[in-house]
């Protein structure tokens, strides 16, 4: 049996029935040269039952508070009425002053919090005035935490220098640690997924966790409870750099963290289910002028190494268009010139995820490229009697759906997440100044809602006119190797028809969309360990 609970034999039935309904595509229901589809999930059963086992061992290895807790389910309610498993109830009401709405979460999550620890110190005496940090294996206050039906996120820094064992070179900025937990689990083609090597350390406790390095992270992936948890930290697979972490630095922070993780609180729901992707519907109505190349379609020789787009007809998530007004314009930024179409505000838009960059991007032929869609606005048209001057500074960008805000008040980009029963989805954009999304409040915890404009088309990158005036915009979804960069073209495509209110006109060479197997479908004892997130770095 195995960690989620599933049979060997179980997982190689999925693997099979998963394989066979994604080549039919190619038969029994070819997409047509135009068409766009929804994406598929897989909904984890969480089981809730190790998780209070786990709980229970925690809590009674403190003796003192151990008959504080309530374990005896209550039978005379419910299945998924909270006061089913009092002791979680219990749990979360000790854990909600720290990390707020974690009851919303619908799977266990794992904090380095000991709750135990902490109401024992709290019985004995100790001053509230002492750090919380002496609870969480001296990590800081969490920096970021968001809980919803699909599981929960949170980020924790680390201090230069703070705790034995560490790295002894003093960093510039404190080492942040991020980990996710989902009960829900994109199904995308993915070669790179499900690799990685094992931590031998750490084997007793996570005995299928595995260690890769992956779009600029060092991540450590494993089970529990049924669901799929991912540890990460930005680095550098590469020597250290004086303002930049190493990956092999990385590693003691990270196993630092993973051995501090305890069941710090999550609630008991009623089970996700499985998102079939489909067909999508779209305007019946024709557009005059939105026309558009197809995904993957680039311009030539601008992948790296001169490779090709990375073709995908999915749109990720019904989203509203993240430009206030139409026209917009999905072009590229850095190889315009090279476009012999048009100019970088003309229709028809050209997809430009996977252009040449430094930045590590698996769904992108070599592994390197643009991790997102670069937008325009519309230029300003020339001045006419009775009409005030256009001011292209002051083009409007917006919540693309009701989310939560991912960003630190140092930090370039601004990151919406979607935490549903059927969607754990994120949102990156870039070149807002950040000392505008400062006074704006655009921080961590901030909720927004679809369409609420959150700044204006700028040029920042590292400083005011560091690049072109335009939008960067990236998607990331949940797999089991964490946040993955995926295509936003075809995303952005439905998103722009239902904002103009008519579809578009595909133009262009059809570039061949092959159906494939997905990745993460794999049986988890079929897949064999490699020696080999998203970042929130600089883009253009």
């Amino acid at each position: 049996m195995t960690a989620g609970g599933e049979t060997v034999g179980r997982k190689a039935f999925r693997f099979v029935s998963q394989a066979l309904a994604s080549l039919s595509l190619l038969t029994a229901n070819p997409l047509a040269a135009d068409e766009l589809r929804s994406p598929s999930l897989t909904a984890l059963r969480v089981d809730w039952r190790a998780a209070l086992d786990q709980l229970r061992t925690e809590i009674n290895s403190h003796p003192q508070i151990a008959g504080d807790f309530v374990f005896v389910p209550r039978r005379t309610v419910p299945r998924y009425d909270p006061r089913a498993m009092p002791a979680l109830v219990q749990l979360n009401a000790v854990s909600s002053q720290f990390f707020a709405g974690i009851a919303r979460s619908a799977v266990p999550v794992l904090l380095p919090f000991d709750a135990a620890a902490y109401l024992e110190g709290r019985r004995n005496g100790t001053p509230s005035s002492l750090s919380l940090s002496r609870y969480e294996a001296d990590f800081n206050p969490v920096d970021m935490f968001d809980a919803g039906p699909a599981g929960y996120s949170a980020s924790f820094s680390f201090e230069p220098g703070a705790g034995d064992g560490m790295p002894s070179r003093v960093f510039a900025k404190p080492v942040e640690v991020q980990i996710t937990g989902s009960a829900l689990i994109y199904d995308i083609a993915d070669p790179s997924g499900g690799k990685g090597e094992p931590v031998k350390p750490l084997a007793a406790v996570y005995p299928d966790l595995r260690k890769f390095i992956r779009e600029g992270y060092v991540r450590y992936a494993f089970s529990r409870f049924g669901v799929a948890y991912v540890v990460s930290i930005q680095c550098l697979d590469s020597v250290a750099k004086p303002r930049r972490l190493a990956c092999k630095e990385a590693y003691p922070v990270a196993e630092r963290f993973l051995k501090a993780l305890h069941v710090a609180g999550g609630q008991r729901m009623r089970p996700l289910a499985d998102v079939a992707s489909d067909v999508l519907d779209r305007p019946i109505a024709r557009s005059a002028d939105f026309s558009y190349r197809p995904s993957g379609d680039i311009i030539p020789n601008t992948g790296y190494r001169k490779q090709g787009g990375h073709p995908d007809v999915i749109a990720y998530a019904q989203i509203r268009f993240p430009l206030e007004k139409a026209p917009a314009f999905v072009r590229s930024q850095s190889y315009a010139k090279r476009d012999k179409n048009d100019g970088p505000t003309a229709y028809p838009w050209r997809d430009n995820f996977c252009e040449s960059r430094s930045f590590e991007v698996w769904q992108c032929g070599g592994g390197y490229g643009h991790q997102g869609e670069d937008i325009r606005a519309a230029d300003c048209p020339p001045p006419s009697d009775g009409q005030a001057p256009c001011d292209p500074r002051q083009r409007g960008v917006v919540a693309v759906r009701d989310a939560i805000v991912i960003r630190g008040s140092k930090d370039q980009a601004a990151t919406l997440e979607i935490n549903s029963r059927t969607e754990h989805i994120r949102f990156r954009y870039m070149h807002m100044n950040p000392q505008t999304m400062n006074a704006d409040g655009l921080l961590n915890g901030r909720m927004v809602v679809e369409g609420e404009k959150i700044g204006v088309v700028s040029n920042y990158l590292d400083h005011p006119a560091g690049t072109s005036m335009h939008l960067h915009f990236d998607v990331q979804v949940f797999t089991r190797d964490g946040w993955i960069w995926v295509s936003p073209y075809a995303t952005l495509v439905s998103a722009y028809e239902r904002l103009i209110r008519a579809r578009g006109r595909e133009i262009g060479p059809e570039i061949a969309v092959t159906a494939q197997p997905v990745a993460h479908a794999l049986p988890e004892d079929v897949v064999k360990p490699d020696q080999r997130e998203g970042s929130s770095g600089e883009e253009n």
